[in-house]
């Protein structure tokens, strides 16, 4: 599979003031791969060091952090000889071994010419938990499920993605069935690589859904081993409202939802511990469209997204089916999926995300997206609905300079937006 995170890496690989590289994600995502994948393309030999219940090496940084020391060491332990810039270091689960962790410091300092890779799937949770973190000293990458372009590419398109990047925008929309029919495969199968592989070798949309179910267990089953006895309750029950908070008509998460009475308070540390493990997004209302955009933002009020758009389908139990009614899967639950995905697209881009709503108006706009001095709206339709009364007057009110609506309507540019197809919306932005 191609990620386009390799690309980055190679890059930070040939930086002169190259630091330790911490690449965040959630479980699943295909951190070890991508660590492997980019060791074996770039380097001459890779120590992987695994440091999960890994007793020999929590000892060798229990003493001190000696360099040369660690580096005999860690040549004993991976049966592999380390030479700078010819090997790469991945630590594994880094959050295993805090002090490991802290080492990274020191190889910045005083032995940069190594180059290491360390990745944690929980490593956002140890660090709340006071985990010591070498501040400054460390690069840092994230990754996420595979976007809709790196989907093109596993399934044999890779003539379709070149034709997205390659902007012929009459040219993709004449291809506009074909990247639709895709489109909805993507909406069923989502950005998770073992779900993706599996797809490719197979075709059977039973056997994808039983691998997502697998890894919606796999984290529960982290919520009852990783997470303080006491919020596990409650991170259950914001994990299982998703679906049914993004069916809403107005998708605002709602504390009423999980239970009665219930209020902000009890449930931050849930939120913010599946925020930590990547597999939310939460999406802030922000009262007035300037520059910065985090200095309208109203932290009480934001939407959530999971992390992948399949597993997404997946918790609602859409089935199979549902790939042979049309294009009803755009529209499912009032088009949740669509704004899922276009949530998961930003995400994958490194944007922050933010919605527009007054406090008593019933106009909102999905997305703002910040773009050096400008802000730019963003407006999600499912299917070809192309009505868009809340951003033409969001656009009278106040006069941006782009505006773009996406749907699965041809791009077209008119005197006062941009339409975008959902496919073609992340090479645009």
């Amino acid at each position: 599979m191609e990620r386009e995170l390799l690309g980055e890496l190679k890059k930070w690989k040939n930086r002169k003031r190259r630091k330790p590289l911490i690449i965040k994600g959630a479980r699943q995502v295909g951190k070890t791969w991508i660590m492997k994948e980019f060791g074996r393309l770039f380097f001459e030999n890779v120590a992987y060091v695994n440091c999960d219940n890994n007793e020999n090496v929590r000892n060798v940084f229990e003493m001190d952090y000696q360099i040369s020391r660690i580096i005999s060491a860690l040549q004993v332990e991976t049966h592999q000889r380390i030479e700078p810039d010819k090997t790469l270091i991945i630590f594994d689960e880094i959050q295993e071994t805090p002090k490991a962790l802290s080492c990274l410091k020191y190889f910045c300092e005083e032995a940069p010419e190594y180059a290491i890779v360390a990745a944690g799937s929980l490593l956002g949770i140890a660090l709340h938990a006071g985990t010591s973190f070498p501040v400054g000293k460390v690069d840092f990458m994230e990754l996420h499920p595979m976007s809709f372009t790196e989907f093109l590419r596993a399934v044999g398109e890779s003539g379709l993605a070149e034709l997205l990047q390659g902007k012929d925008y009459e040219l993709v929309n004449g291809f506009a069935s074909k990247f639709t029919d895709l489109l909805r495969t993507y909406y069923y199968v989502g950005g998770m690589p073992e779900v993706v592989g599996e797809y490719v070798e197979s075709r059977d949309f039973f056997e994808v859904r039983r691998l997502q179910r697998q890894i919606l267990d796999y984290y529960m089953e982290d919520f009852s081993k990783h997470a303080p006895a006491k919020e596990v309750p409650r991170i259950h029950m914001v994990w299982n409202s998703i679906p049914a908070q993004l069916a809403k008509e107005n998708r605002k998460f709602l504390y009423g939802s999980l239970r009665q009475g219930a209020r902000a308070k009890e449930f931050e540390i849930a939120i913010q511990w599946l925020e930590d493990c990547g597999l939310i997004h939460r999406s802030y209302r922000v009262k007035k469209p300037g520059i910065p955009l985090t200095a309208y933002m109203d932290m009480t009020a934001f939407k959530m997204y999971m992390l992948d758009v399949g597993l997404l389908t997946a918790k609602s139990e859409l089935e199979p089916e549902i790939l042979l009614q049309g294009n009803k899967l755009f529209t499912e639950f009032k088009g949740a999926l669509t704004e899922q995905f276009v949530a998961q697209e930003l995400c994958a881009l490194d944007r922050s995300l933010y919605y527009f709503a007054r406090e008593k108006s019933d106009g909102e706009i999905d997305f703002l997206l910040q773009k050096g001095m400008e802000v730019i709206p963003l407006e999600v339709k499912a299917e070809e609905n192309l009505q868009a009364k809340s951003l033409k007057a969001y656009c009278a009110e106040y006069q941006p300079q782009t505006a773009i609506r996406t749907s699965l309507s041809g791009y077209r540019e008119q005197d006062w937006m941009k339409n975008v197809p959902l496919y073609l919306l992340r090479e645009i932005l």
